[in-house]
């Protein structure tokens, strides 16, 4: 039975490996520090955060979320460590806000590997506040308890850090904060919440301890979990949800409502005359949706259960495949970092055991030290093949499942090779998230997993035509990387128009020389666009006036909840701006005006697609670093540049493409330019 907290009060702690689950509704940076007995921290060292995330016996995220999981192995930590202390923080620099009395109350859980909750703990009364302990693990006579604390700090992590004791406080502070806007700039979005009958059960998949094992996990740390897949066949485990990512408050995400989805944002868009301007999706529903209904055949005996496309929890199949999706991935990054960590193990303790062979003289002569060295190089072979054959295991019930649900995908998830855009009809609604590409992991080439990010969009995208950008070394023609860039850019625009609605989505160009005319000419040719592209300088500042204005007078009316005063020709619907060769025919104001759409143009339905290499806007210096980080970085060919919300795995990126010589996107821009046109009459 779970121990719900108050402030001050504590509860004894019977399991050594257990998960910290944080779900804060807001972006919050997670991290602990390790305390002795008086409570002193020794060092910078013995603080887990977002730039060091791992320690032993101990491991926080490498990035800002909503939704966290702190693993921690009670036995794994050192002799002299007596107490861990979890922090949250608000990140800092983010426009996000600068107070825990502005948000919803983060709520602390301490749970067993299996999902089962010990203790709980919801932090109210703060304010001001924007660092808090939230609670801390102490050791007692041997025996280990949590304790809720709730002690807050209006200086932030600077002055929370000063007062465990730190020197280095402020500078600990400020390269965390630099390595939670770096994460923030190459993350992946992170998947939707789960409910408690929706999760999946999960089994520790980590190794003996050893000594530290470098980035991937630290030592003898559990939350690198095993693919089981108890949602198939209709087991289903339990956790608290929560939200992950760093997205904005939104109702009705597929499992809870009012809560956070990094990708999907409450976005204003135009309702009748009087209401507030509104662009939350129409279709969404904001209570916690019945559990699928029992559609697998009942496993054999010792056999996995057979995968069943859309057994996740959800309203509707896309809400189920959406989860499934999400749940793949989690599955794929966590038993990744299991085989990661066994790996690390394996190699940390053949290398301690041939240092104890050359540190014994007696073992150097004669055969005792050659049969130790193969005892110990025998037993390393043992210890990467069990892990590989557990990784197998797990890669091969994710394929399994890949090969169902890929299938079964709608539009806005399929690959342009799937037969369902054959059959194409533009939809009614708009759809939950969209496919941008595919996502895997060196040690699982073999299985990729559909990158989706919310709908409407909350960020803007920067495809990246930069020789940077490619993994293969020889693709450094530049002027080819940036027809593949314009291409991606185009793809993800076919398709944006595509899952929307006729008439709900408008697409600008700004193509200031003209060079992005070959890859256009579909979105040209078709009629999709609101008008031709946008050349020469006079054409890019007349562009961005227009939609600069548009911003300025949605903003004014959400804020003067006066939808009816918005000018009767204003489009309301999604604007999305493309923008070729940066900053190519822009001037000082052309650069202010696209900073501010891609900073403000989000939450009233505008949105930036920038083709563009960074090289090209060195000149702009630091000036334009924000611009870069407020977009989601994406390549025209496959690169290793995000990140996931659990272990920090550096995924490869493959982008979306249309198969060589088809004609689907020819046919999908046909019928939404139909479609538009018929809306138009």
């Amino acid at each position: 039975m779970t121990a719900e907290l108050v402030r001050g009060q504590n509860h004894p702690l019977t399991q050594a490996r257990l998960e910290i689950r944080v779900s804060a509704g807001k972006p919050v940076v997670a991290g602990a520090t390790l305390s002795d007995e008086q409570g002193k921290v020794h060092g910078v060292e013995w603080v887990a955060h977002p730039g060091s995330p791992t320690l032993p016996g101990l491991e926080v995220s490498k990035q800002a979320a909503a939704d966290h999981r702190l693993a921690c192995d009670l036995d794994a930590l050192p002799e002299t460590v007596h107490r861990v202390s979890v922090l949250l923080a608000l990140p800092s620099g983010g426009g996000g806000p600068v107070r825990f009395g502005a948000v919803a109350a983060p709520f602390v859980a301490v749970t067993g590997l299996d999902g089962s909750e010990v203790a709980s703990y919801t932090i109210t009364g703060l304010d001001a506040e924007s660092a808090v302990v939230a609670l801390e693990l102490y050791r007692r006579q041997d025996a280990w308890k949590v304790r809720a604390v709730g002690q807050g700090y209006a200086g932030g992590l600077a002055e929370l850090l000063a007062d465990q004791g730190l020197p280095q406080a402020h500078q600990l502070a400020g390269s965390i904060n630099e390595a939670v806007a770096q994460g923030l700039a190459r993350s992946v979005a992170a998947p939707p919440p789960r409910t408690a009958e929706g999760d999946r059960s999960r089994h520790a998949a980590t190794p003996a301890r050893g000594q530290d094992q470098g980035e991937a996990t630290p030592q003898g740390a559990p939350g690198h979990v095993s693919p089981q897949h108890g949602h198939q066949g209709g087991q289903q485990g339990s956790t608290a949800s929560g939200t992950p990512g760093h997205g904005t408050p939104q109702a009705g995400y597929p499992g809870g409502p009012a809560q956070s989805d990094p990708s999907a944002v409450t976005q204003p868009a135009a309702s009748g005359a009087g209401g507030p301007v509104n662009y939350s999706h129409p279709g969404r529903q904001a209570a916690a949706p019945p559990p699928p209904p029992p559609t697998a055949p009942p496993a054999r005996p010792g056999q996995p259960a057979q995968p069943v496309a859309g057994d996740a929890t959800g309203w509707s199949m896309e809400e189920r495949l959406y989860n499934q999706v999400w749940g793949m991935f989690e599955d794929l990054a966590r038993t990744t970092a299991a085989y990661r960590s066994a790996v690390d193990f394996a190699e940390s303790r053949l290398e301690q055991e041939l240092d104890k062979v050359l540190s014994d003289p007696r073992s150097r002569i004669g055969g005792q030290g050659d049969a130790a060295r193969e005892a110990a190089r025998a037993k390393h072979g043992q210890l990467i093949d069990r892990a590989r054959e557990a990784l197998d295991r797990d890669l091969a019930q994710l394929t399994a499942e890949a090969e169902v649900v890929e299938p079964a995908l709608p539009a806005a998830f399929a690959r342009w090779d799937s037969p369902v855009w054959q059959g194409y009809r533009v939809p009614m609604e708009i759809p939950m998230a969209l496919r941008l590409g595919d996502l895997h992991l060196p040690e699982s080439a073999g299985v990729s997993i559909p990158m989706l990010v919310r709908l409407p969009l909350e960020r803007g995208l920067w495809i990246d035509s930069g020789r940077a950008a490619s993994l293969d070394a020889s693709l450094t023609d530049s002027d080819e990387l940036r027809r593949l860039a314009m291409d991606t850019a185009v793809a993800h625009a076919a398709r944006l128009l595509a899952v929307y609605p006729a008439g709900e989505y408008t697409v600008h160009v700004i193509d200031p020389a003209g060079s992005g005319a070959s890859a256009l000419a579909p979105l040209v040719q078709t009629g999709v666009l609101s008008g031709p592209p946008a050349t020469g300088a006079a054409g890019v500042n007349e562009v961005l006036a227009r939609l600069t204005q548009r911003v300025d007078l949605v903003q004014m009316a959400i804020r003067g909840g006066a939808a009816d005063s918005l000018p009767p020709d204003l489009d309301t619907a999604e604007q999305l701006l493309i923008v070729n060769d940066f900053p190519h025919g822009f001037d000082d104001r052309a650069v202010t005006q696209l900073r501010y759409l891609a900073d403000e143009g989000p939450a009233v339905g505008v949105h930036l697609m920038m083709v563009a290499d960074r090289e090209d806007a060195a000149a702009y210096g630091p000036l334009l670093d924000p611009l870069w980080r407020s977009l989601l970085r994406l390549t025209p060919v496959p690169d290793d540049h995000l990140a996931d919300p659990w272990v920090g795995h550096a995924w490869t990126y493959d982008p979306s493409r249309v198969p060589p010589g088809s004609q689907v996107l020819q046919h999908v821009l046909t019928q939404v330019a139909a479609a538009r046109r018929s809306w138009n009459r």
